[in-house]
């Protein structure tokens, strides 16, 4: 009696190999729609230049001097903080979004904090101003 012998030790590799190229394929494009997907709702930063100075101890003036992104501003807060805490009376002062405005803040004897939040057209909200005067 005559034996065959059939040489079919290929297919199983050619397979294996099939599937880990697929499931390497999939888990690429689940990976890159995660991360691009996430990356969708960045914003770049905003530019604005803005000063506090503290006049006397009674007063502190911010201004605007405007920006490349000054076009697209919506509004900018103003938040005060005096130097022993407590918050400035009449929070959040409004800022006027144009070259030159200013406005005049309440101060105290010490060092008070000043920080300015600008929100922009596309939906954007950025500190633009974090200092101590």
């Amino acid at each position: 009696m005559q034996y065959t012998n059939y040489n079919d030790n290929a297919v199983s590799p050619v397979i294996g190999i099939i599937l880990l190229v697929a499931i390497t394929v999939i888990l690429s494009v689940i990976i890159a729609s995660l991360v691009f997907g996430l990356a969708g709702n960045n914003y770049k930063t905003k530019n604005l230049g803005l000063t506090a100075e503290k006049i006397d101890n009674n007063m502190i003036i911010v201004t605007n001097h405007g920006g490349k992104d000054l076009q697209n501003l919506v509004s900018l807060y103003c938040n005060g903080t005096y130097s022993n805490g407590s918050e400035m009376e009449g929070n959040p002062y409004i800022l006027h979004p144009s070259i030159g405005s200013t406005i005049t803040l309440p101060a105290s004897s010490g060092r008070d904090h000043i920080l300015i939040i600008g929100s922009w057209e596309d939906g954007a909200i950025q500190v633009m101003l974090d200092t101590y005067v």
